[in-house]
């Protein structure tokens, strides 16, 4: 995509793990307080990001712009019309924002993510995804941290039209059942950031085995995302290195719907039948 036509926010994300570590700190404060960079000095912004104007310097050329002020004005492109509230992410309520101030600070930063989803799909993706899934002999659904509890929506979800789907938590448990996969069988990983230690490993394994990689993450030039042989991409605003908040897990989720949905649609009269096995069974369980 020409740089003009291109967000500097998803210039950003998409260098993010080319970036030096220096570098990084600084994506990293843009990311989190856009509007506020884009009135910021360079040594103002040096500042902020504790870094030398030097490297302010050289990450704006490395993502492109010929100088400071080219990249301030990209910056105020990126944002101009956005809601001032919706750039607050939901760990950065104020301590004196009123009840209604919060709910509609979490309310933004919430729809702000599954929009950004809803732009970063790709229907070709998505139906490549599903052919995946599909053709699979099993699919492990897995991830860390809050990431796991993705994987193991997605392993709930598709176990209502499919028994061929297993979420597997335990980090030594994830490896051996790769180790044991095939080339018949998919693993369906769920890893915001896209590089963890776990994750890596994993998808090294099933690498090895010749087995499909599906990867849902926000950085489609992540570690991890070498080694998949598909990366879906969802949205949230936040860097790489803060903790896992509700926009990125509404954004994964959104993203889950899509995949799902899709799947179903391949064959609507089994999955429904499937669906009213599964309800009929678990009628019993209600009172």
């Amino acid at each position: 995509m020409p740089q003009s036509t291109r967000s500097v926010i998803d210039r950003i994300r998409e260098e993010y793990y080319d970036l030096t570590t220096a570098e990084k700190k600084t994506a990293d404060y843009v990311l989190g307080n856009p509007r506020e960079s884009q009135f910021l000095s360079i040594a103002e912004l040096a500042e902020e990001s504790g870094v030398a104007e030097a490297t302010v310097s050289r990450f704006c050329r490395r993502l492109g712009y010929k100088g400071y002020n080219a990249f301030k004005l990209a910056i105020a492109n990126a944002t101009a019309g956005q809601n001032p509230e919706g750039e607050k992410l939901s760990g950065q309520i104020e301590a004196d924002d009123s009840m209604e101030d919060m709910c509609r600070k979490l309310y933004s930063a919430d729809v702000a993510a599954v929009t950004e989803t809803l732009n970063l799909i790709n229907a070709e993706q998505i139906r490549r995804g599903v052919r995946y899934l599909a053709d699979a002999g099993k699919v492990l659904c897995m991830g860390q941290g809050g990431s796991m509890v993705m994987a193991q929506e997605a392993a709930h979800l598709f176990s209502t039209v499919s028994g061929k789907f297993f979420a597997v938590s335990d980090s030594h448990l994830q490896i051996i059942s790769t180790a044991n996969m095939t080339e018949r069988d998919v693993l369906l990983f769920f890893s915001y950031s896209g590089a963890t230690r776990d994750l890596m490993e994993a998808l090294t394994v099933a690498r090895e085995r010749h087995a499909r990689i599906i990867l849902v993450t926000r950085f489609a030039r992540s570690p991890g995302a070498e080694y998949a042989d598909l990366v879906l991409c969802c949205g949230s605003n936040e860097s790489p290195l803060q903790l896992s908040s509700v926009p990125a897990k509404l954004a994964q989720l959104f993203l889950l719907d899509v995949l799902f949905t899709e799947y179903c649609r391949r064959d609507l009269e089994a999955c429904n039948a499937a669906r009213e096995r599964v309800a009929s069974a678990l009628a019993e369980k209600h009172l």
